[in-house]
């Protein structure tokens, strides 16, 4: 049973109240808790040493990661976050300014976003170090945006570059709030979310929430500089195609919205965040599944992400 199998098997019959607006299956829940023209994001994630991190990774790095990763699960939610609860798990024999440095990093990227640190836990933990946070944001009431709009006929945007993470990139990744917070007040934005598990898992997840399928063209995905010269390294078990569509922890965004404001997005973007890339890789198209066209002719993409258990 892989990660999101689990899940599935997992919150069936999850209890709910009157406060629950979304509840899981997206990249935040949303609560209403009476807060005038506002309604709640709620996010928690963790990572783990020896998947996430390892020990000999820079404890500011392992700090900012921790925290940044829920930031990006924000951003997939066009929000603003605001508070966040800590919770570390150590080996009894931790090294108490390496786990200084940790909460360093993590206090630095939140004073950068406007986050309050406003408590926590800590326990032990055998062998390796965990950071799990609960992060809470808000956005504006009635303006949310889910995985499950896309529509047949959207364009299907991603910014940034894809695949090559584990070069560097997965610790000094930039949550992509500002630019969600743009796109959701300046246009009709459909489906939104991160890509956290890879470009080919997580289209999957729109895909099937949304009931469509999508058609990508190969050439249009942007593809990194570290996935480009992993392949022609010589590393022949996953091509730079391949690794941009697999390789996860981008934490870009991906988005659809109707085609008919696709170049109008695109040049205002350009005027926006001109160091940002941004590119159409395809369309939603009715049926499921993804579709890749390249110079041969079309094929199914039968590949996944990242999945914990697999």
């Amino acid at each position: 049973m892989n990660e999101f199998e689990l899940i599935a098997r997992l919150t069936k019959s999850l209890p709910t109240n009157e406060n629950v607006v979304v509840g899981a299956g997206d990249d935040c829940a949303v609560l209403d808790l009476g807060v005038p023209d506002k309604l709640i994001l709620f996010k928690t994630d963790a990572v783990v040493e020896g998947i996430h991190f390892t020990r000999e990774t820079s404890p500011e790095k392992i700090g900012r990661k921790a925290l940044a990763r829920c930031l990006s699960d924000i951003a997939a939610m066009a929000g603003t976050p605001t508070a966040a609860l800590v919770t570390i798990a150590l080996p009894e024999n931790f090294d108490v300014e390496f786990v200084a440095k940790i909460y360093d990093g993590l206090n630095s990227l939140a004073e950068k976003y406007g986050v309050a640190i406003v408590g926590g836990e800590t326990t032990t933990n055998p062998e390796r170090i965990l950071i799990s946070i609960a992060l809470l944001g808000t956005f504006p009431r009635g303006k949310q945006i889910l995985r499950g709009g896309a529509k047949v006929g959207d364009a299907i945007f991603v910014t940034g570059e894809l695949g090559g993470s584990l070069a560097g990139r997965h610790l000094e990744f930039e949550p992509r709030l500002a630019e969600a917070r743009w796109l959701a007040e300046h246009f009709t934005v459909h489906a939104l979310m991160d890509v956290s598990d890879g470009l080919g898992g997580d289209l999957r997840h729109i895909l099937n929430a949304s009931k469509v399928g999508a058609h990508i063209l190969k050439s249009a995905v942007p593809i990194s500089r570290a996935a480009k010269l992993r392949a022609r390294g010589g590393d022949t078990t996953k091509p730079a195609f391949v690794a941009a569509l697999t390789d996860g922890e981008d934490f870009e965004l991906l988005f659809t919205l109707a085609s008919k404001d696709a170049v109008k997005l695109v040049d205002a973007w350009h005027k926006k965040f001109p160091g940002l890339k941004l590119s159409c890789i395809g369309k939603i198209v009715a049926g499921e599944g993804i579709s890749i066209r390249d110079k041969i002719g079309t094929h199914t993409f039968n590949a996944h992400g990242y999945v914990h258990f697999s």
